[in-house]
């Protein structure tokens, strides 16, 4: 098989600025003032209080997404409509994790409980995790303190805490909306792990379900910060389905009964004018002509190697926000190709 070149990089646009670098590695120790992160880089929000705090809604709230093709709009709201699971498959930096963030934002369902896959998550991990060894040591502990009452020492809910999926089953007005990430990269069991929870969107909790009679309702914690939820008789049973967004790069196959279960949708590398419409979402001040070597480089290269949309958001932030500079050894660490080893 033949293979295509790697095109070059674009030249230098001008005359090398030194000032720009923060690190010199010359083993002086100063303290400088580091520059502002990118929009996509910044994980706080400053309060009015002076207070940084989290984004409810999970990410950078102002972060926007470009999603203009209407079937695969239509596509999400059948999944919605339908309580259906979506299954997002494109290559790296297409957003197909983005995409969970901008639903819940854009249909105000608060913070994304996100479920990163990897090959040892297993369901179990997902619903529920129960921490036998330290309730046993509280209770070890508590059990000659005369000042704590005898309930104290036997509240298994202060050890039983629910993982993202399990959060999101719990009953609430609302759904949540649930990122099960790079599904491709767990067991080859998991997906059909998955189907009795998606079909009947409920769960049982053993060690909640086997306490004695008088014990019916036990608070235990969840995925949430500083959340608590309430459950029954040992079982979770959603009120509202949530919104989940499945991810996969295409690695692998999946079952027939799990597929069937999914609505599925195919994000496709933005082609030039949404690339575009891209960096102009997220670096407002940019001057279309100042980027335009380097978009039409990106596309040079992507069709040869493989690279991800966000590769072009740091080159352009290099050039127009940040180090203001696009020397050619930079620009090729920055658009390396993902397919390579070097």
């Amino acid at each position: 098989m033949t293979t295509q070149p790697t095109p070059p990089m674009p030249a230098e646009t001008g005359a090398e600025d030194p000032s720009w670098r923060v690190f010199h590695g010359d083993g002086r120790q100063e303290r400088v003032e580091l520059p502002p992160p990118p929009p996509w880089r910044r994980f706080a929000l400053a309060a009015s209080d002076g207070e940084d705090r989290p984004d409810p809604a999970g990410g950078y709230p102002d972060r926007p997404y470009v999603l203009h093709d209407q079937t695969q709009i239509d596509v999400i709201n059948a999944a919605i409509y339908l309580r259906r699971p979506l299954l997002v498959t494109g290559r790296p930096g297409t957003g197909k994790s983005s995409l969970a963030h901008e639903i819940a934002r854009e249909l105000d369902l608060g913070q994304v409980l996100h479920w990163p896959v990897n090959s040892r998550s297993t369901l179990q991990d997902a619903l529920y995790r129960y921490d036998a060894i330290g309730r046993l040591q509280h209770s070890g502990l508590n059990r000659d303190d005369a000042d704590r009452p005898a309930d104290a020492a036997e509240d298994i809910g202060l050890f039983l805490r629910l993982g993202p999926l399990g959060t999101a089953l719990v009953p609430t007005d609302r759904p949540r909306v649930l990122l099960i990430d790079e599904l491709d990269k767990g067991d080859l069991d998991l997906p059909n792990d998955l189907l009795t929870v998606f079909e009947e969107g409920v769960f049982e909790i053993p060690e909640l379900s086997r306490l004695p009679q008088g014990r019916d309702v036990i608070t235990v914690t969840t995925a949430d910060r500083d959340g608590r939820a309430a459950v029954t008789r040992g079982t979770v049973t959603c009120t509202q389905f949530p919104v989940v967004v499945i991810t996969t790069n295409g690695e692998r196959d999946f079952p027939p009964a799990f597929l069937r279960r999914c609505v599925p949708l195919y994000l496709k590398d933005p082609a030039e004018e949404q690339l575009r419409q891209i960096i102009r979402a997220h670096l407002t001040d940019v001057e279309s002509s100042r980027i335009d070597d380097l978009v039409k480089e990106f596309l040079d290269r992507r069709a040869v190697d493989e690279l991800a949309t966000d590769q072009i958001l740091n080159a352009v932030f290099l050039r127009t926000g940040g180090a203001r500079v696009a020397p050619q050894g930079l620009m090729k660490a920055v658009l390396h190709a993902l397919n390579k080893v070097r």
